[in-house]
C-alpha cells in the first residue's frame, strides 16, 4: 500500500473520532445540565449489578424470541470489533490481516467464528425489522414511535445488514483472489466471482474493504443521534442504578428539616440553614430541573417499549407510556443543548417546558406507581422517578392535584382516613343491620 491510501485511511479516522467526541461532548453537557447526584455508594453492588444486566444482557433474556436474536447483534456487535481493530492497524501502517501471521491456524478459526456472528446478525435483523412492520406487537405502533423513531430502527437494521454483508464479501473476493478455501461462511460466496478477472477481484477486495471500514466509522457517527446510542450509556446507566427498594420515595432534604423544626419544640425557625439553600423549585417542571442520572436515563433508553407493554394505565387506554416520557425528556434536554449552541441565555425558558410543552399534567397524574416499568426496562431506567417529581412540582408550586386527590388528602387531615367520614363513625359498618 503506498502512501496516499494510507493517507486517507488516518484522516477518515481522525475525522471520524474527532466529530464522535464532539458528539459525545454535547451529549455529557447536556446530561449535566442535571442536577448533580451522589451515586457512587455500594460500588461492589453497582459493578455485578451493571456485569449481569448491561454485559450480560439477564433483564433481556426474560422474553426468550427477542432477548435471544438481540444477544446475537449485541455479540456480533462487540466481537466483530476485533477484526475492525485489525482493520485499523492495516490502513494506518499499510499491512494486510496482520493478525494472520500473529495467530497462525487460529486466526481461521476465530475469524469464522466472526463470520458465523455475521449471519446470526444478519437473521437477527431480518427477525427484527419483520417483527416491526408484519409483526402483530402493539409496543412498535404507539403513536410516540412515528415519524424519526421509526426511520431511526429502520436505519440501523438497514446499516447493520449492509455492514455484515461488506464484511462477508470482502472475504470471499479476496479468497477468490487468492484461490483460496475460504473461510467458515464467505467461502459460500466465492462462485460468485468466479467469472471476475484478478484485477476486477482485486478491486472489489479493496472496494468492500473501504466501504466497510468507512460504513463503521459512519455509523460511529450517527450513534449519538440514534437510539442505538444505548450500547454505550447502558453500561454507566445501570451502574448509576438506585439500589434504594423500588418503593421507596426520595425526600427532599430542605422539606425534611422544615418538618423536622416543627416537631422539636427547642428548634429556631428563623436559625435554619437550609432556608439559605432553599431550591428554586420544588419538583421538575423542566428538564434542567431533573438530577443528571435521570437525564443519563433519557439518552440510555432503547426505545424498545417494553415499560409500556407492561404499564397498566398504557394497557386499560390511558395517556401514559413511559416510554414516551423519556423520548420527551431527551427532545427537550436536546432542545435546550440547542438553544445554548445558538447562545440564548436562558434556555429553559425558550421554546415549551418539559411540563405542558411535552408532557401533560393527564399523562402525570394517569401513573399508578406500580414500578411496572422500572421493572421491565432491560437497562434500569426509571421513569417513575420523572413521573413523581413532576407530579412534586404540580402539588408544592402550583397547588394543582386532581380534586379527588386533594380530597382524598384533606379526609386524611381532618379524619385520619381517605374516606368522608367522622373518626367516631369509621366502624359503623361492622355493625350488623
Amino acid at each position: 500500500m503506498n502512501i496516499l491510501p494510507k493517507l486517507i485511511f488516518a484522516l477518515s479516522l481522525a475525522a471520524a473520532v474527532y466529530l464522535f467526541s464532539k458528539q459525545i461532548g454535547k451529549v455529557r453537557r447536556n446530561i449535566l445540565l442535571g442536577k448533580p447526584i451522589d451515586r457512587s455508594d455500594r460500588s461492589s453492588e453497582r459493578w455485578s449489578l451493571m456485569a449481569l444486566v448491561a454485559l450480560g444482557q439477564s433483564k433481556m433474556l426474560v422474553r426468550p424470541v427477542a432477548g435471544f436474536f438481540h444477544v446475537l447483534i449485541y455479540l456480533g456487535f462487540v466481537l466483530i470489533n476485533i477484526e475492525v481493530l485489525e482493520i485499523v492497524i492495516d490502513g494506518l501502517f499499510g499491512t494486510h490481516r496482520v493478525f494472520q501471521p500473529i495467530l497462525g491456524g487460529f486466526y481461521e478459526v476465530l475469524i469464522g467464528f466472526f463470520e458465523f456472528l455475521a449471519v446470526g446478525v444478519l437473521a437477527a435483523c431480518a427477525v427484527f425489522l419483520w417483527r416491526r412492520n408484519a409483526g402483530s406487537i402493539e409496543r412498535f405502533k404507539q403513536d410516540e414511535l412515528k415519524g424519526w423513531p421509526n426511520r431511526d430502527a429502520h436505519i440501523i437494521l438497514y446499516v447493520e445488514i449492509v455492514l455484515m454483508l461488506a464484511l462477508l464479501l470482502m472475504n470471499a473476493s479476496e479468497a477468490a483472489l487468492h484461490q483460496g478455501p475460504g473461510f467458515a461462511v464467505s467461502r459460500f460466496l466465492i462462485p460468485v466471482f468466479s467469472s471476475w478477472s484478478p484485477e476486477a477481484l482485486h478491486m472489489a477486495e479493496r472496494s468492500f474493504w473501504w466501504f466497510h471500514i468507512l460504513g463503521i466509522f459512519a455509523f460511529l457517527n450517527y450513534l449519538p443521534r440514534s437510539k442505538h446510542f444505548h450500547i454505550v450509556l447502558a453500561f454507566p446507566n445501570v451502574w448509576y442504578s438506585k439500589l434504594e427498594p423500588k418503593g421507596q420515595f426520595d425526600s427532599m432534604p430542605e422539606v425534611t428539616e422544615e418538618v423536622r423544626k416543627m416537631f422539636d419544640p427547642q428548634a429556631d425557625p428563623y436559625s435554619s440553614s437550609a432556608s439559605s439553600d432553599a431550591p428554586s423549585r420544588f419538583g421538575v417542571k423542566d428538564a434542567t430541573d431533573l438530577h443528571r442520572i435521570q437525564l443519563l436515563n433519557a439518552y440510555a433508553c432503547t426505545e424498545c417499549g417494553r415499560c409500556s407493554s407492561v404499564c397498566p394505565a398504557n394497557q386499560t387506554g390511558k395517556k401514559l407510556s413511559p416510554r414516551k416520557i423519556m423520548m420527551d425528556v431527551r427532545d427537550r434536554i436536546e432542545e435546550i443543548g440547542k438553544n445554548i449552541d445558538a447562545g440564548l441565555e436562558q434556555p429553559s425558558e425558550h421554546g415549551l417546558s418539559l411540563l405542558d410543552g411535552r408532557i401533560s399534567r393527564e399523562e402525570l397524574w394517569a401513573c399508578t406507581t406500580c414500578n411496572a416499568c422500572t421493572e421491565a426496562c432491560p437497562v434500569n431506567i426509571d421513569p417513575l422517578s420523572i413521573i413523581l417529581d413532576m407530579r412534586r412540582y404540580l402539588v408544592m408550586e402550583e397547588s394543582a392535584a386532581p380534586q379527588e386527590l386533594n380530597g382524598m388528602m384533606s379526609n386524611i387531615e381532618n379524619n385520619g382516613a381517605p374516606w368522608p367520614f367522622n373518626q367516631a363513625d369509621r366502624l359503623l359498618w361492622t355493625q350488623k343491620n
